[in-house]
């Protein structure tokens, strides 16, 4: 469920520009990059240790950048942490930021690159940018000096923000996005004060911004698509794929199912960490993905996408999530329920002992009713549908419905999503399916924000 509004304190950034020649479509390019890490240590390395390692990550972007422009892409976006990494303190990630300004400041700084301070990794960004005639899209660190006049100033003297920016194809500064809801483990920053919901026109469509952990949340992810009416998403992300139901190609192509927007994501690679899923999502198709956890390299995709996706006959209707299961009635069941643990929280499971039946399974204010057949079940094997409704609690809290039907990315053309909001097999045919699962948010059952108090 999505209840849509505006909460008590945000800032609103709104960028316009002259839409020249404007275009029915673009390419977009996302690049999952393998982060070169700093050396873990207690105490902050100098600036120039740390400038060393951002340039040799920039490096390697900068040939996905340049690879990207030749084929023609009009926007890429790289992932979150992907000019330093995340093996830092608070102390110790100091050296790798530096002050970036508010976009409305017209700043180029390939052009002019000390008119704020020392920026050198803001110059490189910029200029690769201009010299490829190409919008970049980067997660980078910012800093913002504080005193004892501001009663949450860090003992410090300074904020500091997981922040993406936003260069157009001539070096200008045109986002600056603060991350509103950090992970749990992100202690090297700060949580903005204030919500930001940065959008910005280009000849090629309307985008939003914001970035990984962001997207289980209302405030900026849902306001940024219902009230601002974004075409597109740009998505940078550090994410490690929890199986069932957290893996990033399945989560973020749906999200831009649900949503009906464009998404471009692009995550760090790092199959220790099980970092791997990338990909450009339409509101209709997956256009391209990439999901590799053999190798240690980084992969550039590339997708020509529509730059107005509301304006066109194939746009998809709104889903009611909840029209078909208030229709029926529930089937009747075998009392073979039973508690289980997925990602910490405990589901209601119903075996799946037959080849073929109905079924139904609830947990509080959530009921799933499930219609199958099976093509083989083998005696070693075990399906069950499960529910669980309630509020997550392990790496952050947000209140969750999730139906679980128990990984791959099934074929889209083998499946579809009916405006009653029903999962079904198009065709009929057999799916060698492992995990299929339904994932909602209840947000206004979410607890107040971390770092914030009750209002």
């Amino acid at each position: 469920m999505i209840i849509s509004y505006f909460p008590k304190c945000m800032a609103i950034f709104a960028l316009f520009v002259v839409s020249v020649g404007a275009l029915d479509t673009f390419i977009a390019a996302v690049y999952e990059h393998a982060v070169i890490l700093p050396n873990r240590t207690e105490t902050p390395v100098p600036r120039k240790e740390a400038l060393l390692l951002m340039n040799k990550n920039i490096d390697v972007l900068e040939k996905a950048v340049k690879l990207a422009a030749r084929k023609g892409a009009h926007i890429i976006v790289t992932p979150e942490d992907g000019i330093y990494g995340w093996v830092f303190t608070r102390e110790t990630v100091y050296p790798y930021l530096e002050d970036i300004p508010h976009p409305e400041v017209n700043w180029i700084p390939c052009k002019d690159p000390q008119r704020f301070g020392y920026t050198p990794v803001q110059e490189r960004l910029s200029c690769l940018a201009k010299d490829n005639s190409i919008y970049v899209v980067a997660n980078i660190g910012d800093k913002k000096p504080c005193n004892s006049s501001d009663p949450k100033c860090p003992p410090d003297g300074r904020y500091q923000y997981n922040t993406d920016v936003v260069f157009d194809s001539e070096g200008r500064l045109v986002a600056r996005y603060h991350k509103y809801n950090l992970f749990a483990p992100e202690n090297q920053f700060d949580f903005p004060k204030d919500l930001e919901l940065m959008t910005f026109d280009t000849p090629f469509g309307k985008f939003g911004i914001f970035t990984c952990f962001d997207i289980f949340s209302h405030d900026p992810a849902v306001v940024v698509v219902d009230e601002f009416q974004v075409d597109s998403v740009l998505y940078p992300t550090a994410w490690y794929n929890t199986l069932p139901l957290l893996s990033a190609v399945p989560f973020h192509s749906a999200w831009a199912r649900a949503m009906r927007v464009n998404l471009l994501a692009a995550n760090t690679h790092n199959t220790r960490m099980h970092m791997t899923g990338s990909g450009i999502y339409t509101p209709e198709a997956v256009k391209v993905y990439y999901y590799d956890m053999e190798t240690e390299s980084g992969q550039l995709m590339l997708s020509e996408l529509k730059s107005h996706p509301r304006r066109e006959p194939t746009y998809p209707a709104a889903v009611d999530w909840s029209a078909y299961t208030k229709s029926v009635k529930p089937f009747s069941s075998e009392p073979l329920e039973f508690p289980g643990m997925i990602y910490f929280d405990e589901f209601t499971f119903i075996e799946l002992k037959r080849n073929t039946g109905n079924y139904t399974v609830c947990q509080k204010e959530l009921c799933c009713h499930l219609t199958y057949k099976m093509s083989e079940k083998r005696t070693d094997e075990m399906y069950a549908l499960g529910a669980f409704d309630g509020l997550h609690t392990v790496e952050g809290q947000y209140y969750l419905q999730l139906i679980l039907s128990g990984s791959q990315l099934a074929p889209e053309r083998h499946y579809e999503v009916s405006r009653d909001g029903r999962l079904k097999s198009r065709s009929g045919a057999p799916l060698p399916v492992l995990v299929m699962t339904l994932y909602g948010r209840v947000f206004e059952k979410d607890p107040p924000r971390l770092g914030q108090g009750p209002e």
